[in-house]
């Protein structure tokens, strides 16, 4: 390997790829016959964003029903509840941005992974002073179960 003229390697390497055409170069060995296409076509035509659409405003609608939560979330069985409602924002953030990723719909996955973001403040904000990461206030005491 020492006594090899890489220049001279290379050269030879350079001719013959100047001697093959461009088409030939690109393999099209790789390239899906005309009755595959027609089926990744027909599977394109036949799905409709509805679905999509349909889980994103389901976790759109509890992510703005979070705001207006309407049992009490200081201690016990609330914050348990309220807890469990975040991650299910989480969740079907998540679930809605497999299939808004799926389905090319790049508004509505951004707005899933906005969602997702969403569930997790909602949580953090709850948890975080109960963990001695923030500091308690009256409305996000430091206890976990009411006295």
């Amino acid at each position: 390997m020492a006594g090899t003229d890489w220049d001279k390697e290379m050269k030879k390497i350079d001719k013959q790829l100047e001697s093959i055409s461009d088409d030939a170069l690109i393999s099209t060995s790789g390239s899906k016959g005309p009755a595959a296409k027609a089926r990744v076509a027909e599977v394109q035509r036949t799905t409709t964003t509805l679905g999509v659409f349909a889980r994103l405003i389901l976790v759109i609608v509890l992510g703005i029903g979070m705001l207006f939560w309407p049992y009490g979330m200081r201690c016990g069985p609330g914050l348990f509840a309220f807890l469990f409602a975040s991650g299910m924002v989480v969740v079907g953030g998540v679930w809605s941005a497999v299939w808004t990723w799926r389905h090319r719909s790049a508004q509505a996955h951004a707005l899933s992974l906005l969602l997702v973001i969403w569930g997790l403040v909602l949580a953090g904000l709850e948890i975080l002073p109960r963990t001695g990461y923030a500091a308690p206030t009256k409305q996000h005491p430091a206890t976990w179960m009411c006295s």
